[in-house]
């Protein structure tokens, strides 16, 4: 076993202990608890609250100190909330179920589940993303999601079923993931995807006023097979374990280019509402 492996394999242990010993409180002490761990002992040791730091320097030179401090905590806070919350499965999704769902994208949604019209349903990581399919599973809604498989694949196997536990299906990134994927969204489902991240071949746009490599695949998606995009997201609510599903109103066709620069606007303002639920940590502005 060569020593990257090895690295991997006790980072697992680790990882599986803390998450074995969490997931055998009751819930409403395991969400808090873990978010408070990350906060306090992962993100220093790791350095995501540096990260988040030097982010908010970059793009929000101006914010108070206090808020900076607060941040730096309650980031990797909602980090730790959202990652022991896929593992609860059924307690997770359960909770889920009873978010409410608001906004002009849940009349369209609605509309392209009875045409069987795809749907493409663009979130972040913000809040807890697999709330959004626990929630509209939960309703009757065939939604399934696209996933990057994780270097660390002693880590990969049990959280992929941790996701898969609460709900499919769900496709890897890959050549027989996206031929899955494909077919399901022509059938007429909706996919959830994520598109806040650093992509080094995507499109020069604009996130926060700097510019942000971004995927134009959603959008690409979209238009090739006649799907609605529609920005969703989960937000978390004030007690830390509850959300509300907002499903703003689908996007008007244009290029990719366009269509994606509205869905970082439209993701721009939601972090500006609720900064602390969105992952500061990504090294989103890179070159």
């Amino acid at each position: 076993m060569r020593f990257g492996a090895i690295r991997h394999w006790l980072q697992n242990c680790a990882a599986a202990l803390v998450l074995g010993t969490l997931l055998a409180l009751p819930y409403r002490l395991r969400v808090p608890l873990c978010g408070w761990l990350m906060a306090r002992l992962v993100a220093p040791l790791a350095g995501y609250d540096r990260r988040v730091r030097d982010n908010l320097r970059l793009v929000l030179p101006g914010l108070p100190a206090a808020e900076v401090q607060r941040l730096a905590r309650a980031v990797p806070d909602n980090l730790g909330r959202t990652l022991i919350e896929i593992y609860s499965g059924a307690a997770f999704a359960a909770r889920a179920r009873r978010a409410p769902l608001q906004g002009p994208g849940l009349a369209a949604l609605e509309g392209a589940r009875a045409a069987r019209r795809p749907v493409i349903l663009v979130t972040a990581h913000f809040g807890n993303y697999d709330a959004i399919r626990a929630a509209l599973i939960g309703r009757g809604f065939a939604v399934g999601a696209l996933y990057r498989p994780m270097t660390n694949r002693y880590f990969n196997r049990h959280y992929v079923r941790a996701v898969e536990r609460i709900g499919t299906p769900i496709f890897a990134r890959g050549r027989q993931g996206m031929a899955q994927m494909l077919r399901f969204l022509r059938g007429g489902g909706a996919l959830g995807m994520l598109i806040d991240q650093h992509m080094a071949h995507g499109a020069r746009l604009r996130f926060f006023g700097r510019p942000a490599l971004t995927a134009l695949s959603a959008a690409e998606l979209a238009l090739k097979y006649n799907a609605l995009l529609i920005p969703t997201y989960a937000v978390r609510g004030g007690d830390g374990l509850d959300f509300e599903i907002v499903l703003e109103a689908p996007l008007a066709p244009g290029t990719p280019e366009a269509m994606t620069q509205a869905l970082n606007d439209s993701l721009e303002a939601q972090v500006r509402a609720h900064p602390e639920q969105w992952l500061w940590i990504h090294r989103r502005w890179r070159a």
